[in-house]
């Protein structure tokens, strides 16, 4: 009963993961195809309900809601610069050097970054979806998750709020925890083979 009644009193939202992002498309056919075909999506059932032309689709734990726009209005007239700083969706991969093969294969243009951080390297390769919306393709999971710990904060103003953690919120760190710790045992693991 302790930690729903947290639940109930703690101050941020009860969430559990991120469900799908939805994006207005010049057409929907042609969106879909794109997040099928460049991208690995499968086309699910969405509800009959809808009086609007839209298509669902879901891969990787999340999903995509593509939505017929009403209007050529809401998208830019000539083709956006690729900014790894605009908006965007991010995917994990395995081998940033095939999908850069597989893009230049299709004729997509894209734009690469590196970001580093203590000998640790992460590829980062930016292009668009037919609408103009931005995508990311990385293998972040080379940068380890690290939640900012009381222990780091306690020189700090901030240090206070992370000491005295609600059920809820300790739930979430200690959550984090143990995934990095299944992660750090993993690449133990992976060395050692």
């Amino acid at each position: 009963m302790g930690v729903l009644k947290e639940e109930l009193t703690s101050s941020s939202l009860p969430l559990l993961s991120l469900n799908h992002v939805s994006f207005l498309c010049r057409s929907v056919q042609r969106s879909v195809k794109f997040y099928q075909d460049v991208l690995g999506f499968s086309l699910i059932k969405r509800p009959s309900s809808f009086d609007f032309e839209g298509a669902w689709l879901f891969s990787y734990g999340v999903g995509i809601h593509l939505l017929q726009s009403s209007s050529i209005a809401d998208f830019h007239a000539n083709p956006r610069i690729i900014n790894p700083k605009d908006n965007h969706i991010s995917f994990q991969c395995s081998d940033i050097g095939l999908v850069k093969r597989k893009l230049e294969e299709m004729g997509m243009k894209y734009v690469t970054a590196v970001v580093e951080e203590g000998g640790i390297q992460v590829d980062q390769l930016f292009f668009h979806d037919p609408d103009g919306y931005m995508i990311e393709i990385c293998n972040c999971d080379n940068l380890p998750v690290l939640p900012l710990s009381a222990s780091s904060l306690k020189q700090s103003s901030m240090g206070k709020r992370f000491e005295a953690l609600s059920g809820r919120e300790a739930f979430c760190v200690a959550e984090m925890e143990e995934q990095m710790l299944e992660n750090l045992i993993m690449d133990i693991i992976d060395l050692s083979l």
